[in-house]
């Protein structure tokens, strides 16, 4: 064991095929905690047994990698698991990375399931759809409106300030499904890299960043994101 994979997890999805074994084998000879994932459970039992001889090195996991939803489970569960992932910034306001199980989410735009009172700026989470009485309104009486950032308002200064110190401090800087031209967003890219982070592009298509990050790696994340963590 050459240990230069040492404190490193590998998640390796199709696991149980010819080419998964043989990837995994040498992951584990090198030093990294390998994370086995593939539909059924039992050979890849057999597998960890094999390369890991019962010690925690080896994990499995029984997931449908076909299966986008079981996907971003596997890939929120391995990173909770191990703490590889300090940090998600996010423009999305659709709440699928909280359903996915991800930790420490800082939405940059707000989240399409808070609502905000225009009058005494109390926020809430409320689920329903759709709601009940329109136009929606607070206790106080005055209208309730989505907690989102709407076209020419600010970005919400304590999120915006906890993304600028993630973005400075970080070792690895993932940037995923993003065009990278709607700032300031894209500009955490930049902290990133100023502060000696790694950048990491995931995308189907070039960005304007494509050419300043470490790695420009294409394709959707689904299939990227397993292979990386």
């Amino acid at each position: 064991m050459s240990g230069v994979l040492e404190g490193t997890v590998a998640l390796v999805t199709g696991a149980s095929s010819g080419i998964g074994e043989a990837t995994a084998t040498a992951l584990a000879e090198d030093g990294a905690v390998v994370v086995l994932a593939a539909r059924r459970r039992d050979r890849l039992e057999q597998l960890a047994e094999r390369i890991g001889g019962g010690t925690e090195k080896v994990l499995v996991l029984e997931v449908d990698v076909t299966d986008e939803t079981q996907v971003n489970r596997m890939v929120a569960d391995t990173v909770g698991r191990f703490g590889r992932l300090d940090t998600l910034v996010t423009q999305n306001i659709d709440g699928l990375h909280d359903r996915a199980g991800s930790r420490n989410v800082l939405k940059l735009h707000g989240d399409i399931w808070t609502v905000r009172c225009t009058g005494c700026g109390r926020e809430s989470h409320d689920d329903r759809a759709p709601l009940p009485d329109l136009p929606p309104r607070c206790e106080c009486g005055a209208l309730l409106r989505p907690a989102v950032v709407w076209f020419g308002e600010f970005l919400p200064p304590g999120v915006w300030s906890k993304a600028e110190h993630a973005s400075a401090r970080a070792d690895v800087f993932l940037i995923v499904g993003t065009s990278a031209v709607v700032h300031p967003a894209a500009g955490l890219i930049d902290v990133a890299r100023m502060a000696g982070a790694t950048t990491v592009e995931i995308n189907p298509q070039a960005t304007p960043y494509s050419d300043a990050v470490d790695y420009a790696l294409r394709g959707p994340a689904g299939e990227i994101l397993p292979t990386l963590l």
